[in-house]
């Protein structure tokens, strides 16, 4: 990846608060930095509305922590997100997702899944590709998770997706 187009912000730049989380945050994950808040950061405000939002998904969502993260990492890999990758191969290790489950989510959904997982593999895949979920892909997931878990689904890749244009379009750098 090139050089940033904004690079991340310093304590002037991001305000206390945006400044103190994104420090905490790079302690967490034993970097120097954490890019992604510290360019983010730079909204202000917007920056502390994203993050209430993001959270409210992920990982205070009502999807489980194993399915959250099963579908963020599908999401990255399909959109060829490599920061969001690094982050969510750690977070997913923390919500039980060891390497050989993380290879397979990577190979998708013909990889020997079953039930939810598979489900939820095969409508990432279509949402991402689509922009849309086919009435048999919403019956299959509806088979699964209630009205406000399917809202959620649809978010949550919508959100990660997003979040992989504006990492690739700002061209924010890998933390580690």
């Amino acid at each position: 990846m090139s050089s940033p187009r904004i690079a991340p912000g310093t304590f002037r730049e991001l305000g206390p608060f945006n400044w103190l989380f994104s420090k905490g945050a790079a302690r967490v994950i034993g970097a120097s930095d954490a890019h992604i808040f510290s360019t983010l950061g730079r909204t202000k405000g917007l920056f502390r509305g994203w993050l209430h939002y993001s959270s409210r998904m992920m990982p205070f969502g009502k999807l489980s922590r194993h399915s959250t993260e099963l579908v963020i990492i599908r999401t990255a890999h399909l959109r060829k997100c490599e920061y969001e990758l690094d982050h969510h191969k750690r977070l997913g290790r923390r919500a039980g997702i060891d390497e050989a489950e993380f290879s397979r989510i990577l190979q998708g959904p013909g990889a020997g899944w079953t039930g939810l997982d598979e489900v939820l593999l095969r409508a990432v895949d279509e949402l991402v590709g689509t922009k849309d979920l086919s009435d048999l892909a919403w019956k299959e997931l509806a088979e699964h998770l209630d009205e406000r878990e399917l809202i959620e689904f649809v978010l949550l890749v919508g959100q990660y997706d997003s979040l992989a244009t504006t990492i690739g379009t700002l061209r924010i750098e890998r933390d580690f």
